[in-house]
């Protein structure tokens, strides 16, 4: 009778999940769990490694700057995708992880966002220069497109790479002589090649050093007997741990600009640099550079993102054509130009002297 009575008394509630227990962790949920917890820190982890690098200067630190160095030029892509992180982690809830990957994406902001901003430098009131920059691709750029360009842009001073000698009968053909008719050349084959043409006489200068490409530096005077003084600048691409030595080694040769004080009243020339650095403002050895005096033309104008390399087929487009000035000049222009027939885009820079 009491077994009867057992069987079919009413049953109690179904049991639940204990207080406090996240049911995707227990059963079946768990592998999930795990793997997407995997999946949110490796992206916290892999995005803070690339920041630490940047920031570290990692192409300049031992060991690992000559592999880090080509990475570093996509910075910028790396800084655009870096809230993904960020987001997974607040979908899967994972709040420690989204605070990681929030600072993060911060810091890789502040080293790439600023390029986007305009800022003209001081208030510089002395004779505007002009300057424009172009690779020529072997010598392979189309001479009637370069005439035209130089023609609409009007520079003081051109300052060109991968100058071979046949491309430049070739350029001096299509005209470009009678536009600027003064020259310092260095042509050599393949992309060894570079030079300098303006509208202005020029007094040869000694290269910096012994550089692995033709580094041309010439000076010439503008209003109000303002001297000036130009390099055209070509290192080698930092694709080896070789080519990477002579990259550097080349950097550090480039002439650094006046000290505070100097570029007026004492003579001493404003300089400029222009041409295929071959780096970006993510390598460290191109702020080194910047640090002993100079500015970028394009970071000043708010177009440092610009690329100016690349782009087509699996070529990332990058950023590592430059006009770098004296910092104590102000940068009224600047722009890119396609160039048929040429790999570059040519930079363009109006900028007025201190």
């Amino acid at each position: 009778m009491s077994d009867v009575t057992t069987r079919g008394a009413p049953a109690g509630p179904e049991p639940g999940p204990r207080p406090g227990r996240d049911p995707a962790r227990s059963g079946s949920g768990a592998g999930t769990w795990r793997w997407r917890l995997l999946l949110v820190w490796a992206g916290v982890v892999g995005w803070g490694t690339w920041a630490a690098v940047r920031l570290a200067g990692g192409d300049a630190l031992p060991g690992i700057g000559a592999a880090a160095t080509p990475p570093l030029a996509v910075t910028p892509f790396v800084a655009a995708l870096s809230p993904v992180p960020v987001l997974l982690a607040l979908l899967l809830r994972r709040w420690w992880a989204a605070v990681a990957a929030s600072v993060v994406a911060l810091a890789l902001a502040a080293a790439v966002a600023p390029r986007a901003f305009v800022d003209e430098g001081p208030a510089a009131r002395g004779p505007a220069v002009r300057v424009l920059a172009a690779n020529l691709y072997f010598g392979e750029a189309d001479a009637g497109e370069l005439v035209e360009l130089v023609r609409r842009t009007r520079p003081d001073v051109l300052s060109v790479q991968e100058l071979t000698a046949e491309a430049a009968v070739r350029y001096e053909r299509a005209g470009l002589g009678r536009l600027l008719p003064h020259r310092v050349l260095d042509t050599r084959w393949g992309a060894a090649g570079s030079g300098l043409y303006s509208r202005h006489p020029l007094r040869r200068l000694p290269p910096p050093g012994e550089t692995r490409f033709a580094t041309p530096r010439a000076e010439f005077t503008v209003q109000g007997n303002r001297r000036v003084e130009v390099t055209s600048v070509h290192p080698v691409p930092p694709i080896s741990s070789a080519a990477h030595r002579s990259w550097k080694a080349d950097m550090a040769l480039l002439p650094s600009a006046a000290r505070a004080g100097e570029g007026a009243a004492d003579g001493t020339p404003v300089r400029i640099l222009a041409g295929d650095f071959n780096a970006t403002l993510d390598h460290a050895h191109l702020r080194r550079l910047l640090g002993r005096g100079y500015a970028d033309a394009a970071d000043r104008a708010g177009a440092g993102l610009t690329p100016t390399w690349g782009g087509a087929g699996t070529d990332p487009p990058l950023t590592i054509d430059h006009v770098l000035v004296d910092r104590r000049c102000a940068v009224k222009g600047f722009a890119v130009h396609d160039v048929r027939g040429s790999d570059h885009r040519a930079v363009f820079a109006e900028v007025r002297l201190p």
